[in-house]
């Protein structure tokens, strides 16, 4: 039963890790990354819907992204919704695909980054200690109801605290990785 929880709190945590890692994706560093913009919502006949749903988001320089959409009647809503999105790029269209060329970050900017890195990773750990408050919930109910002993549910809380330990410290690593992303000049 105690592997049940363990088990089930693993599958949680291992799905906000990629959540966070993805969120942390989205965080602009200095070089041009089509997860910058692809998860974009764009007004697409009344449906919000994403850039990379709609079009072909591509990097074809260290500075700088192209997205050509299939369908060339929805250029001006994603150029404004990449406007909108507040991540400081300006995009420019062509008529056929949008260029948006990465500015170089100012130092300034740079620190607001990681600022807004740290609040995603902190999302992210937040998570991972509700999800050990739910397992460590669920072993209380188990010794309530004497389905385990108290050896065994204390034998628990360790296990789901050395859980929770690890996935914090990989939050921690890629928040780490994407500080060094965002200083790197």
């Amino acid at each position: 039963m105690i592997k049940q929880v363990e088990k089930n709190a693993k599958q949680k945590m291992e799905k906000v890790l990629e959540a966070t890692k993805h969120d942390l994706n989205t965080v602009r560093t200095g070089r041009a990354r089509p997860s910058l913009v692809e998860n974009i919502m764009v007004d697409y006949y009344g449906t919000q819907t994403p850039i990379q749903q709609m079009a072909k988001v591509v990097a074809p320089e260290a500075r700088q992204l192209v997205i050509e959409p299939w369908d060339k009647s929805v250029i001006e809503s994603i150029e404004k919704a990449i406007l909108k999105s507040n991540l400081g790029l300006n995009p420019s269209n062509d008529g056929n695909v949008i260029r948006i060329n990465i500015p170089q970050l100012t130092e300034e900017r740079r620190k607001e980054l990681v600022k807004v890195a740290h609040e995603k990773a902190e999302k992210g750990r937040i998570a991972i200690r509700n999800i050990r408050r739910e397992a460590n919930d669920e072993l209380k109910e188990m010794e309530k109801n004497s389905e385990i002993s108290e050896d065994n549910y204390h034998r628990g809380l360790d296990m789901i605290q050395e859980l929770t330990d690890t996935y914090i410290d990989k939050i921690d690593k890629m928040l780490e990785d994407k500080e060094q992303d965002i200083m790197e000049v």
